[in-house]
């Protein structure tokens, strides 16, 4: 009985995030609340179990990064960039979208691509607008950036916050096992714009003009607070390098550079928290409650036996369950918000390492295999490529979406999945043929040489 109720909880706190007939950070908590007022989960095991709490590691990460974000923010530096690429491009429409796509792509390697388009997007509006043209072309060019340039690192995306945590992965995995891969999709991706919008773009002179007559460092508020900021996010950025090394987690680096700012910044702490996402951050909370309820009553443990028994995993190969990840995540995170599916599927594939792999080590041996580690890669590369799906497939489509409406720029859903549809596909086919590559084709040719 408990297992059917705590199930039913899970598919409609999905069904309801999915709709949007009600708002997620609303179905999580309401999800995590029936988890404990039913005792499918303790209280104790919801904030404090190793297997089944909330993950402090993701939200005290997110925290940190929001608060050294928001400081920054206020000097108005990402205003700066946007118009000193304008006049970089030169005023012309396509090359400011090339490179406000590029800006989008490593800002949201670095920062995490919800801030980063909440940041640019208004930007962007504002040049569109100066431009006299319809800036769709450069929202959506950015938010598929954004989701593109978070799958690099560890801290670019919310799905690989929450794979790093629980798999206990460092910055520097991520560096060399995803940003690779996202370097040649990002390629393709460029390829794939110009020919959507190359043509499509262009401006009078006299607009152009007064584009190129904005004075860039005029928009920077504050000087001394831009040298304090990006300096404690350069040693920010070094901390998440050298984590592995160090032995502190990612959380704590945040942690340690927000607290610093804070200080040296001397901005008041009840403004800069009162900014912070703290929507997205009840999600987060709610969400592992309700994934805590369904792993402890054994449901993720029963969709880990069909995986086993579909894509036949074994210690030596896990080729076909990397790829079926891969698409299932990409497919899954267009539908469902990729966070919550990510959540979902990281138990499932410790089960299925569990089922699969020798018995009798502990739990870092098992889910650092060499065996399993291209599932991982497969469900990050998937999770968050698959995100640029459709409106609903991650954060940052929802904000971009949102912001476009508020400013008299709707986007609808169909407009959105006629160009994302075929660009995610791209992106998922690139992404499989780097996995086959890497981790199968090329180690198999090295073995038969050896």
């Amino acid at each position: 009985m408990v297992f059917w109720i705590a199930t039913i909880i899970f598919i409609a706190s999905y069904g309801l995030i999915v709709s949007e007939k009600l708002d997620k950070t609303k179905v999580a908590l309401i999800g995590a609340g029936l988890m404990l007022i039913l005792k499918i989960v303790s209280q104790h095991e919801a904030f404090y179990d190793e297997k089944f709490a909330i993950d402090y590691n993701v939200i005290f990460l997110l925290i940190g990064m929001m608060i050294i974000v928001n400081i920054l923010s206020k000097t108005g530096l990402f205003q700066f960039l946007a118009i000193k690429s304008a006049k970089l491009a030169k005023g012309k429409p396509f090359r400011i979208l090339i490179f406000f796509t590029i800006i989008t792509a490593v800002l949201s390697a670095f920062l995490d691509n919800v801030t980063t388009v909440l940041l640019l997007v208004p930007v962007t509006l504002f040049i569109a607008d100066e431009l006299e043209l319809d800036p769709f072309p450069f929202l959506i060019s950015e938010v598929m950036a954004s989701n593109i340039g978070g799958t690099a690192t560890l801290i670019g995306d919310p799905p690989n916050i929450i794979i790093a945590s629980k798999v206990q992965l460092t910055f520097m995995d991520f560096i060399y096992h995803t940003a690779p891969a996202v370097l040649f999709i990002f390629g393709f991706f460029l390829l794939t714009i110009k020919l959507l919008f190359g043509r499509k773009l262009h401006v009078k002179e006299e607009v152009r003009q007064k584009i190129l007559a904005i004075d860039e460092y005029a928009l920077i508020k504050n000087y001394s607070l831009l040298k304090k900021s990006l300096s404690v996010l350069g040693m920010v950025i070094v901390g998440f390098i050298f984590h592995g090394i160090l032995h502190y987690e990612p959380a704590t680096i945040a942690l340690l550079g927000a607290a610093v700012l804070l200080i040296i910044s001397k901005e008041d702490p009840h403004h800069v928290l009162r900014e912070l996402e703290w929507p997205t951050l009840f999600f987060f909370i709610g969400l592992f409650i309700i994934v805590g309820g369904v792993i402890k009553v054994g449901l993720i443990s029963n969709l880990s036996e069909c995986m086993i028994s579909l894509t036949k995993p074994s210690a030596e190969n896990m080729f076909v369950t990397a790829i079926t990840t891969l698409w299932f995540s990409a497919i899954s995170s267009a539908i469902v918000d990729n966070i919550p599916f990510v959540a979902s599927m990281i138990p499932l594939v410790i089960d299925t390492a569990h089922a699969v792999l020798p018995s009798g080590t502990d739990f870092k041996s098992v889910v650092q295999h060499p065996t399993l580690m291209p599932v991982w890669w497969s469900l990050a590369l998937g999770a968050c490529l698959g995100g640029n799906g459709s409106p609903v497939g991650a954060s940052a489509n929802v904000i971009t979406l949102g912001l476009a409406e508020k400013a008299g720029y709707p986007i609808s859903f169909k407009k959105f999945i006629i160009y994302a549809i075929p660009i995610t596909i791209e992106t998922i086919i690139i992404a499989t043929i780097y996995v086959w590559l890497r981790y199968y084709f090329l180690i198999e040719l090295l073995l038969d040489k050896i």
